[in-house]
């Protein structure tokens, strides 16, 4: 069972888990809105979104198994603890369930055309595993949108279909926050992708992928990476002076808790060499990802 649990990326799982609820009962029950999904749909949503996930880092581990062979050898699962054929069929069953769970949810709000996301992501995860992660970037950036949108699949299944003329702007305006979210999720989860790759560059190399760090160099990467990462500290300063400079608690908090880490890892990462800075410096990354999820605790405080 621990083998299974490493397998689908359970700390991942249970990430997207916590952020999915705190966007319903944290930020839009905060403005006490009439929302689409009662706790049994919300709860089949997350299911789905979650074996999906799920599926994808099966499918990804599968592909996986010759440069992890180098890469990490000691926690490769697939051809020691679990076979290649059961993981294929554990792959079909999550996908299989978590595509039915969301055409089950999209016909019960009556948005049957809905499920086509499910599908799309399903796809896109087997693609990016299957040939996408191994060119220049697109894979990072796929992937990386999908950890966004397992943000802003909340408001598009209890938000947009609750939206009427007479609330349309305070919809929007709701929406437009988790929309934020959603692309400091993007934002984080791309430095973290791109680190991984130089992480995995040898195994990567072996299996001839053409990965950012394999077509310019470890060291031009990481300072592209450490130049990109401005970015997300720059939208974050911004947000901060744009939406919260009035709330002293929630600015000390991402002052803290946000701003701070990143800088760190802005500038850990322009000395950053050796392996293991990388591995330190993509716990860093997850860390924050975490701190920013838990944020949304504070809109109860904000708008009470």
């Amino acid at each position: 069972m621990t083998n299974i649990l490493n397998l689908i990326r359970w700390n991942n799982l249970v990430l997207i888990t916590l952020v999915q609820v705190l966007v319903k009962y944290a930020l839009f029950e905060s403005f006490n809105i009439q929302l689409t999904l009662n706790t049994a749909q919300f709860i089949m949503l997350i299911l789905s979104t979650i074996s999906i996930a799920a599926a994808g880092n099966v499918i990804n581990d599968i592909y996986d198994i010759e440069t992890d062979l180098v890469n990490k050898p000691q926690k490769v699962i697939i051809g020691k603890s679990i076979s290649e054929k059961k993981a294929l069929y554990l792959f079909i069953i999550l996908n299989v369930m978590g595509v039915g769970l969301g055409f089950y949810v999209s016909n019960i709000i009556d948005r049957s055309g809905f499920a086509v996301i499910f599908i799309i992501i399903s796809a896109l995860l087997y693609i990016y595993a299957s040939y996408l992660k191994q060119t220049l970037l697109i894979g990072n950036i796929v992937i990386s949108i999908l950890v966004g949108l397992s943000i802003l699949i909340v408001p598009v299944f209890d938000l947009i279909p609750s939206i009427t003329n007479s609330n349309r702007e305070l919809y929007v305006d709701i929406f437009k926050i988790t929309f934020n979210y959603a692309v400091f999720a993007f934002m984080i989860n791309l430095l973290r992708e791109i680190i991984k790759d130089i992480e995995d560059i040898n195994g990567d190399y072996k299996a001839q992928m053409k990965t950012l760090p394999i077509l310019i160099g470890r060291d031009r990467t990481t300072l592209f990476v450490f130049a990109l990462s401005f970015v997300p500290l720059i939208a974050i300063v911004h947000y901060i002076i744009s939406y919260l400079y009035n709330y002293l608690f929630a600015t000390v908090y991402f002052l803290l808790l946000i701003v701070g880490p990143m800088l760190y890892f802005t500038i850990k990462m322009f000395s950053a060499e050796q392996k293991k800075d990388y591995q330190h410096l993509s716990k860093v990354l997850k860390l924050i990802m975490l701190f920013g999820v838990l944020s949304l605790l504070l809109y109860p405080l904000i708008l009470k």
